[in-house]
């Protein structure tokens, strides 16, 4: 019987229960969601570098939302459990850059 419940597929009963929203997620879900994370990111640098000294800087932007890691502005977290020790991967705190670093690394 165990045999069999550890071979289901990702779309079974049992596996939506067990793992929640993150079951439906698959590698390329997630591969998705980073790349969009990270043009969203690099957009966003290049706006903060041409953008005028004394001009107002945009928001950073905000991560699409992951099924481990709950809602990104905060509230109902279900993904809590599995960063505090269920196996999941740890959250990765999000780097700020100032305007000076940026002019740096642009020379």
């Amino acid at each position: 019987m165990l045999a069999l419940v550890k071979h289901l597929p990702r779309g079974s009963a049992v596996h939506r229960e067990l793992h929640g929203e993150a079951a439906e997620w698959s590698v390329t879900d997630h591969l998705l969601a980073a790349a969009v994370d990270h043009l969203a990111a690099a957009n966003w640098m290049f706006v903060c570098a041409n953008t005028g000294e004394d001009d107002e800087r945009p928001d950073p932007p905000k991560p699409v939302p992951r099924p481990e890691y709950g809602d990104p502005d905060g509230g109902d977290d279900p993904g809590a459990t599995a960063r505090e020790g269920g196996g999941g991967e740890p959250e990765e705190a999000v780097p700020t850059v100032s305007a000076g670093e940026l002019a740096r690394f642009f020379g």
